[in-house]
């Protein structure tokens, strides 16, 4: 009986803690279960969003999951949005999810098939929804970037708004970004003024994963570094006074922590313009784990200094504070 009552006492202990812990409000890192990576994150009728890649061999990422949250401490899980049997070209390696709500509809960006060379089947694809958590399906039939332009891989695409109203798609791997003016209904490109659709802006030590905004005018770019399998896979990222640049590179702010997590990065920005608050989203390793997918997605807020200088983030294990987006 003795045992019994310590055995009972010992779990409500436990469940005290639980609850209390709970009661911190803290998102915890990770920030939902599950193997994911390269999270794209945004915000739609006052809920936070987050698409990320299904982390697993090429072949078994045939499909994307969405997660919704009030508080972006508690998280729902929206299963395959997305999936090929909605794209008939796409049959491995759908990744990196981007998005962007336009006239009441969502438009999902993905790349697909991991294309090699121009002549293979594969890019970057768009996928409408008249709900953020779809299902969505395929709005062109086929690929909207499907070559290999400037040296850039078709793959790791970001939807950025401008000021006044113009849509780009920035995108690409193998050391090389490019920018083009996206047109009205998104089934395609509009020419830039000297007749180009594709213009690159690499930065120095570029390698994937873009990502842009603006704050107090000024254009942040950002972008993944190292090898996405290694320990040493960092954001970095560069100012400029335009879309276009020039980008010049400052400094790396997001990277492992050998006592925290490995390969953190491929990362996008949650940004709460009522509350001023940056938060970045972002995948990282397991320490000790040797599995090339096994990637979490996590969250840190993200803070400047005083010239506007993004300050080094810190990986934790707590995450952010519950914020509501109003």
């Amino acid at each position: 009986m003795k045992y019994i009552i310590s055995s009972l006492l010992l779990f409500a202990g436990i469940t005290s803690f639980a609850q209390s812990t709970k009661t911190i409000n803290q998102s915890g890192n990770p920030i939902f279960p599950g193997w994911y990576a390269d999270p794209e994150a945004a915000v739609f009728n006052n809920k936070y969003w987050i698409y990320p890649t299904y982390s697993a061999k090429y072949k078994e990422q045939v499909f994307l999951d969405a997660f919704s949250s009030d508080d972006l401490t508690n998280w729902k899980k929206h299963e395959h949005i997305l999936d090929t049997s909605a794209i008939k070209w796409a049959n491995k390696a759908m990744w990196a999810p981007a998005i962007v709500e336009k006239d009441k509809k969502y438009y999902l960006f993905f790349g697909a098939n991991d294309i090699q060379s121009d002549n293979e089947v594969g890019g970057i694809g768009v996928a409408v929804s008249d709900k953020p958590e779809g299902p969505f399906k395929d709005h062109l039939g086929k690929p909207l970037v499907d070559k290999f332009y400037n040296g850039a891989q078709p793959i790791d695409q970001f939807v950025f708004k401008d000021k006044d109203g113009q849509y780009y798609l920035i995108y690409g791997g193998w050391r090389h970004c490019n920018i083009a003016k996206l047109n009205k209904d998104f089934t395609g490109f509009d020419p830039f003024d000297d007749g180009t659709i594709f213009k690159e802006i690499t930065p120095d030590k570029y390698v994937e994963g873009p990502y842009m905004f603006i704050r107090n005018g000024k254009y942040y770019f950002m972008w993944s570094e190292g090898g996405w399998t290694g320990p040493d896979y960092s954001v970095a990222y560069a100012v400029g006074d335009t879309p276009f640049g020039p980008f010049k590179r400052i400094d790396k702010i997001l990277k492992q922590d050998p006592t925290m997590a490995t390969g953190a990065g491929h990362h996008s920005v949650i940004i709460n313009q009522k509350k001023d608050k940056y938060y970045i989203v972002y995948h990282r390793r397991p320490l000790g784990d040797t599995n090339g997918n096994h990637r979490e997605t996590c969250i840190e807020e993200m803070n400047f200094d005083a010239q506007g200088n993004i300050l080094p983030v810190k990986i934790t294990k707590e995450g952010v504070k519950a914020q509501k987006v109003k």
